[in-house]
């Protein structure tokens, strides 16, 4: 029963064990998608001027059915979609550069590979992963590809549509963790420092213990950071802490790793099972499940104080140490955004960049007919009964077009169902995502 209810749920085809799945009355659900649907239809307002509200809604969890819809509107990437149309499609045109495509075609499998959009070695999912990833090392050909972003991009592509998916990472890569995936990983290296001096003042018994057995964050934060806990977490809590991390910058990252490591190593309790470098870093390969539950971790990480003020003054402290021992920085990465609000501060949209469209547009032609003609074809119609199923106006282009022979019921649903997709270089669409209403 949790098996079946997981995939259907989620997608996945196993259980996580352990974990609770939070059921919201459906009521209220639609209550929050109204909620939803008015703030996106008014985004530039509610940014402006009731930006707490949006930041509690993304606190108690966005709908969904329109979680996608949402990360694109606060990581900003709506706008760049908009001001940059065709760019993907341009990207997508081009061969790109072997020494990338190799790597990346060896990741593909690996990225949630019991995910029912991931499972089918060369299936559309993995073909939007590639698409996705390729396109980004042609619009950053100076960054290239990092292992790191395999992950988000599929997080994305299983909410959204290849092009907007590649927009969405864009924002994550070049505003939220800008530097994360550039060569030398300096931009990670300071953040782990970052996050140690925080986890002094947050729990000074955990600081001790990593300093005593001269254990770097680099060991045990890299992949909690550069995947943004994608790999780490529960799949609902992952969804939490992303519907977070977009409103509300990169703080929610670091005070999920600061909520971990303090709930792991913050008593003399827990430490007693881990004297040692190995020991220790065995426990924070495998995080106990209580402390990684939805309502648990969510409640904790609101309620931890610290601010992005916080994060940039200790990051100016760990800047000065660093070229104090490593000298200049080799990549100067652009400053960090630190969420929704600051993102649309820097960088304005209009109206016309935020207006939502429809996802399925089908385009009736208008035909003028004489009266003689109609009743001809109404003639016709009566007089001979055609048996031919009628054309489908949403075949994917990569279907083929319906056979003219008369089929059964049975035999025209068995070639719909069992058409493959292969070489299709669209997107799957968004009612199969159940991400747009």
């Amino acid at each position: 029963m949790e098996h079946t209810f997981w995939m259907q749920k989620f997608g996945f085809s196993g259980p996580q064990n352990g974990f609770v799945v939070a059921d919201i009355p459906p009521d209220v659900l639609r209550q929050r998608e109204a909620k939803w649907l008015d703030m996106l239809n008014s985004w530039d307002k509610w940014m402006a001027k009731k930006h707490k509200k949006v930041k509690l809604r993304c606190q108690k969890g966005i709908p969904p059915s329109l979680r996608g819809r949402a990360w694109l509107y606060l990581s900003g990437g709506k706008v760049k979609k908009e001001q940059n149309q065709g760019k993907f499609q341009e990207l997508d045109s081009q061969p790109g550069d072997p020494k990338w495509l190799d790597v990346i075609e060896k990741d593909l499998h690996r990225q949630f590979p019991f995910h029912e959009m991931f499972v089918a070695r060369g299936g559309h999912g993995q073909q939007d992963l590639f698409r996705v990833l390729k396109a980004y090392t042609l619009h950053r050909p100076e960054e290239g590809y990092c292992q790191a972003q395999a992950p988000i991009a599929a997080v994305l592509l299983m909410h959204m549509p290849a092009e907007d998916a590649f927009w969405g990472l864009v924002q994550i890569c070049e505003k939220y963790l800008p530097g994360y995936y550039s060569a030398g990983l300096e931009a990670i290296q300071l953040d782990g420092e970052i996050l140690f001096a925080l986890l002094k003042r947050v729990s000074p018994v955990a600081h001790r213990h990593l300093k005593k057995y001269k254990i770097d964050p680099i060991l045990y934060m890299t992949e909690w950071f550069m995947c943004a806990f994608s790999r780490t977490l529960p799949w609902v809590s992952v969804l939490r802490v992303w519907d977070m991390f977009f409103c509300e910058g990169v703080k929610i990252i670091f005070r999920v790793g600061l909520v971990l490591l303090k709930c792991m190593l913050g008593s003399q309790e827990k430490l007693k099972a881990c004297q040692g470098q190995y020991e220790t870093m065995e426990l924070l390969r495998s995080i106990e499940p209580q402390y990684m539950q939805e309502a648990f971790l969510v409640q904790e990480v609101i309620e931890l104080a610290v601010s992005e003020r916080d994060i940039e003054k200790e990051h100016l402290s760990q800047l000065r140490r660093w070229k104090e021992t490593h000298g200049e920085l080799h990549c100067k990465s652009p400053p960090r955004m630190h969420g929704a609000k600051a993102i649309m501060a820097a960088e304005p949209p209009s109206r016309q960049d935020l207006k939502q469209n429809p996802t399925i547009i089908v385009e009736v032609p208008q035909t003028t007919e004489s009266k003689t003609e109609k009743g001809k074809k109404t003639k016709k119609i009566k007089d001979t009964k055609n048996t031919s199923p009628p054309p489908n106006p949403y075949l994917l282009p990569s279907d083929p077009p319906l056979p003219s022979d008369n089929l059964s019921p049975s035999e025209s649903q068995h070639l719909q169902k069992d058409t493959p997709l292969q070489g299709s270089n669209q997107s799957l669409s968004s009612a199969d995502h159940d991400t747009y209403l």
